[in-house]
C-alpha cells in the first residue's frame, strides 16, 4: 500500500477509553488516500468516532450471551450470541439497546476496497451485496474461539507502530472477510448453486445499487451481465431471492424512504432525484411496495 508505506504519510490514532464496561476503540488512518480502519469493543457507544468519514462498511459481532437488537434501514434485526452481520455505506443503522456491546470492525473503501475491485471477498462481495436480506452468520463454539484469537491479533497489530502496519491490517481484514464469506456460503447460499451463478446474483445486486436511479428495467442489467432477463429470473428463483424486478423497485423505494426520513424534500423532488419523469409513476411504485403513499409515510414519522 503506497498510502501507508511511508511513515510521513500516515498517522495512527489509538484511543483507549476505560469506563465501567471497558470500551476500547482503535483506529488507523492513512493520510495520503484518507483510508480508515477502526475496531471498537462497544460499537454502539463509539461508532460516532468513525461517523465523520464517508463510505463506511461495518462488520458487527455479538459476543454476548444474550441477543442484541438493532435496526437496518428501519428493519428490526436480532443478533443472537456469536452471530455476525454486516452493513454498508448504503444503510442506516440504529441501535435499540446499548447495554450489551457489539464488536465492530469499520473501514472505508480507501482502506480495503481498492485492493479487490470486484471479487467475492471485496467490498462488493457476498457478505455485503450477495443477498437482499440482511446477512446473519452464526459461529459455532469452535469458530467463535478462532474469531476470538483473530480479534486478539487485530488488537496487537493496532498497538504496533511501524511502517508496515497498514499492510498488516489490510491482510488481517481480508482474512476476517474470507472466513466470514466461507461461512456465509455454507449457511446462506443453496448448495446446488455454482460459484459462477452466485457471482451473477452478487453482481446484479451491486449493479442495482450503482444504477437504480437511471436503470429501472431488468433488461438493462441483463445487458450489463450478458444474460437474458429470463435467465436472471430463473436464477434468482433458484437462489430463493426476490425477483430481479422486485430488487430494483425495493432499492428505489428504500432510497425514497431515506430521503423522506432524513431530508425535507417533497415527494415531487424525490421522484425527480430518483429518475422518474412522472411523479405519479413514483407514487404508484411507492404505494405498491409500502401499501401507503409517500405523504402518509412521511406523516407517520412525525411525533404525536
Amino acid at each position: 500500500m503506497k498510502d501507508d508505506s511511508n511513515q510521513k504519510l500516515w498517522c495512527l490514532e489509538l484511543i483507549d477509553h476505560i469506563f465501567s464496561f471497558s470500551i476500547m476503540v482503535y483506529s488507523y488512518k492513512g493520510t495520503a488516500l484518507g483510508s480508515l480502519f477502526g475496531l471498537s469493543t462497544n460499537f454502539q457507544e463509539e461508532y460516532q468516532h468513525f461517523e465523520g468519514s464517508k463510505g463506511l462498511i461495518n462488520i458487527l459481532w455479538n459476543q454476548n450471551s444474550e441477543p442484541v437488537d438493532i435496526e437496518k434501514d428501519g428493519i428490526p434485526l436480532r443478533l443472537l450470541p456469536n452471530q455476525i452481520t454486516t452493513s454498508t455505506y448504503l444503510q442506516k443503522i440504529h441501535f435499540n439497546q446499548k447495554e450489551l456491546p457489539l464488536i465492530g470492525f469499520t473501514f472505508n473503501r480507501e482502506f480495503y476496497c481498492i485492493q479487490d475491485h470486484d471479487h467475492e471477498v471485496s467490498c462488493n462481495g457476498i457478505i455485503f451485496f450477495g443477498t437482499q436480506a440482511p446477512p446473519i452468520i452464526t459461529l459455532n463454539e469452535e469458530e467463535a474461539s478462532k474469531f476470538n484469537m483473530l480479534l486478539e491479533v487485530f488488537i496487537e497489530e493496532f498497538t504496533t507502530r511501524d511502517n508496515i502496519q497498514g499492510e498488516m491490517l489490510v491482510m488481517l481484514l481480508k482474512r476476517l472477510i474470507i472466513k466470514i464469506t466461507r461461512l456465509a456460503k455454507e449457511q446462506l447460499i443453496p448448495t446446488e448453486l455454482k460459484d459462477s451463478q452466485i457471482d451473477i446474483v452478487r453482481k446484479y445486486n451491486v449493479l442495482v445499487d450503482t444504477h437504480y436511479k437511471t436503470k429501472k428495467q431488468v433488461s438493462d442489467y441483463a445487458d450489463l451481465l450478458f444474460k437474458s432477463p429470463k435467465t436472471l429470473s430463473n436464477l434468482f428463483a433458484k437462489y430463493n431471492q426476490k425477483s430481479p424486478l422486485q430488487i430494483i423497485h425495493e432499492r428505489i423505494i428504500l432510497e425514497a424512504k431515506r430521503l423522506l426520513i432524513y431530508t425535507e424534500k417533497t415527494s415531487k423532488e424525490i421522484a425527480y432525484e430518483l429518475g422518474f419523469e412522472e411523479v405519479g409513476t413514483f407514487h404508484k411504485m411507492f404505494k405498491k411496495i409500502t401499501n401507503q403513499t409517500p405523504q402518509n409515510f412521511k406523516s407517520e414519522l412525525k411525533p404525536n
